[in-house]
């Protein structure tokens, strides 16, 4: 038996997400899946969901998981990437602002509103 349970582990990490697959034995030497989604909240401290499937559930919770994922594959869009806040936008008291407009507007002037230096005509 491995270090609490543990016989084997790996994870994966998206941006400020990590998942963990987790196949551990319990004192009877059943063997349970346990997946857990770390996600990182604040500073310093992580938010934890968790869901264990045990040895006699695992053939239909994939057959189940399997149907999802085809059904995700099938109908993903294409959507543009996330905007990822400022810091500026995360320390704000009221969290972040909607997203900033990268368009540039330019005022033109009629010709020979100005001379130069910014003097107007007369």
């Amino acid at each position: 038996m491995g270090v609490r349970g543990e016989v084997f582990s790996s994870r994966a990490s998206f941006g400020n997400r990590t998942y963990f697959f987790n196949v551990k034995e319990n004192r009877t030497g059943d063997l349970f899946l346990n997946i857990v989604e770390s996600k990182k909240h604040g500073e310093s401290g992580f938010e934890r969901h968790q869901i264990v499937v045990f040895q006699e559930d695992l053939v239909e919770f994939l057959d189940e998981f399997t149907k999802a994922t085809n059904f995700m594959r099938e109908n993903m869009r294409q959507r543009p990437p996330r905007r990822r806040p400022d810091r500026s936008d995360a320390d704000a008291p009221n969290g972040p602002s909607r997203p900033r407009r990268s368009t540039v507007r330019i005022r033109k002037r009629p010709p020979g509103d100005l001379l130069a230096g910014g003097e107007k005509r007369g």
